[in-house]
């Protein structure tokens, strides 16, 4: 296999990497170009180059004209297509629907690079010079937009976003196995309209002749008339997420004039095997952004994760508000502890490492493991949550190899620190046996923070807690009393800065006054808070355009105005000079 450093992003470096102008895809990304594990359109295009296909990719481009896509020869067997690492939406706008100051992806954090819903825009522009060429579309974007759904940002139901884009296929969660797949059919001169088969797509077809049976969602038009239809229509999709015994799912289309059409969703693609996850992270990333964005200030977004390691995908957790149960799925699926710590050796070979790894963890850090046996056979529990709203008697607790892959990184030479930064769920934590609680604990506070230890309790309000799936505010008091009398032991002056979550479906006035004094007991005032932003694909998201918790079919409080929403935030931050104002007279207005 001959790799490149970087994959060409025009003709000079195609013609500089020796190629004939004659390559097998072309990645649109809504990125800008960054050669690292923890972007999307890297891992994917350097999983086929591994399979010895030519790539190149086009970050960013000008989305007005085809002058951009003019610059690159056709490509052979098609183009992939994704907006980036985030929703095109949720990357430009705020909760309050005002523009970011900042794009984190773009070159030296400017904004306005990417057009608005990125995908859609992108496809237009390829079938205007391509035609019909193949067009593959994924990502975070497509894949939480694969059927109808409530798009914040307009207020409104919007249809699948493979009708919008005209795309033939949809890659939806991680894409490695599909996108490998329709790379080998469409080089062994499979057409792109008769590819129907593979795990983990999503098409358009005229008829519902589909091999292996299917269940039906309520069609377009129920939907955008029905909210109790959409709750339904969520349910279905909710519970069909899993690839061991989900389901073909069919959702239809018809317009005035036009004949019905059916978005097909094939069955999730099966998780990754421990050595596919380690030959996924084991490729030969650059581990930086383009040259070209030198004298722009680089990409911001990979300062936050150049010196951390991915040692595991999938989430079972299932707070209503993540959508992960939709893109990463309920399993877990793991790398070897060799292949992490070989990544590990690689930053100590790197001049500008300074001996710190910053993170070692996924999605959720301390889920290193499917959370039973069970799953793999059988899949996720259909009407269980594992944690909540308590945890599943089934339940592995174990964190013995998370700890000893820890000890692991923290004995190689060169390495100074290892700290944990992404999600850590004490919830999981406090299930595992006394001993070994005790045991991770010191470790954790001894050698894996820095002072600080982030966790994400969102709220108090049992209803609420509710309405996000998450357990009792008595399960974080707990570990705070243990995190704190383990440091006491130890000597550290450490502490724990809780994220809460305001106006999430559910909260109402009394339980946002409920949650400001909490948070004031703790002598704390929350600079972390975020207010809930509805985006494709979570439950919440459901619950607020419904009303309706599609699970128990009753009906739901939701905050929607925006002084609403500022109230709670300001309840939460009420030392704050400008919010006590604001506060007093909003109080003094409802009396």
């Amino acid at each position: 296999m001959n790799t490149l450093k970087f994959l060409p992003t025009s003709r000079q470096e195609m013609k500089a990497a020796g190629w004939d102008f004659s390559y097998d895809f072309l990645f649109v990304s809504g990125d800008a170009y960054v050669d690292h594990p923890s972007f999307a359109s890297a891992i994917i295009c350097r999983v086929l180059e591994s399979k010895g296909y030519r790539i190149c990719i086009l970050p960013q481009p000008d989305w007005k004209s085809v002058g951009a896509l003019s610059a690159f020869p056709r490509p052979k067997l098609g183009v992939l297509v994704g907006a980036g690492n985030l929703d095109s939406m949720l990357n430009k706008l705020t909760a309050n629907k005002k523009t970011r100051s900042e794009d984190a992806y773009s070159p030296g954090g400017k904004t306005g690079l990417r057009p608005d819903r990125a995908t859609i825009v992108y496809c237009q522009r390829v079938r205007e010079i391509w035609g019909n060429i193949p067009l593959i579309i994924g990502g975070i974007e497509a894949s939480l937009r694969r059927f109808a759904h409530y798009d914040y940002w307009s207020d409104s139901l919007r249809q699948s976003i493979l009708i919008d884009s005209q795309a033939d296929l949809l890659v939806y969660g991680m894409g490695e196995r599909a996108v490998t797949e329709i790379a080998c059919l469409l080089k062994n001169g499979t057409c792109i309209d008769d590819i129907r088969n593979v795990r983990g797509t999503c098409y358009i077809s005229k008829h519902t002749e589909i091999e292996g049976g299917f269940i039906e969602l309520p069609s377009w038009d129920e939907v955008i008339s029905d909210k109790a239809e959409e709750a339904r229509s969520f349910k279905i999709q909710y519970e069909e997420q899993d690839p061991i015994r989900g389901k073909t799912l069919i959702q239809k289309y018809h317009y005035s004039g036009k004949p019905e059409r059916y978005v097909v969703q094939l069955p999730p693609a099966h998780p990754l095997t421990m050595p596919e996850m380690d030959a996924v992270y084991d490729l030969p990333y650059a581990r930086k952004w383009h040259p070209m964005y030198d004298s722009l200030g680089g990409v911001p977004a990979l300062e936050e994760v150049k010196w951390s390691i991915t040692s595991h995908r999938g989430c079972f957790g299932s707070c209503a508000f993540c959508a992960l149960h939709a893109h990463q799925g309920r399993i877990v699926q793991a790398r070897s502890h060799d292949s992490i710590i070989e990544e590990a050796k690689t930053f100590v070979a790197m001049p500008e490492f300074k001996g710190i790894i910053n993170d070692v963890g996924g999605p959720t850090a301390n889920f290193r493991h499917p959370s039973c046996k069970e799953q793999l056979d059988r899949g996720a529990c259909v009407s269980r949550n594992c944690l909540y709203p308590s945890p599943c008697g089934k339940l592995d607790t174990s964190h013995n190899d998370y700890l000893e892959l820890l000890r692991k990184l923290r004995a190689l030479k060169g390495i100074k620190k290892v700290f944990i930064r992404s999600g850590f769920r004490y919830d999981y934590l406090l299930t595992e046996k006394e001993s070994l609680r005790t045991e991770f604990l010191r470790e954790l506070c001894s050698y894996h923070i820095s002072g600080q230890l982030k966790v994400a309790p969102e709220h108090v309000a049992q209803n609420v807690l509710d309405v996000m799936r998450k357990g009792n505010k008595n399960v974080y008091i707990k570990f705070m009393k243990e995190f704190a009398e383990m440091n006491k032991k130890l000597g550290k002056k450490q502490y724990l800065v809780p994220y809460f979550m305001t106006s999430h479906p559910g909260c109402g006035l009394d339980e946002a006054i409920e949650l400001a004094e909490f948070a004031s007991k703790l002598d704390f005032m929350p600079e972390q808070t975020q207010d809930f932003i509805p985006t494709p694909g979570s439950l919440s998201s459901c619950i607020y355009h419904t009303g309706i918790d599609p699970f128990t079919e009753k009906e739901v409080f939701v905050p929607r105005s925006q002084k609403e929403r500022k109230l709670q935030r300001a309840l939460l931050q009420h030392r704050d000079p400008k919010n006590r104002s604001f506060i007093a007279k909003a109080f003094k207005k409802n009396e």
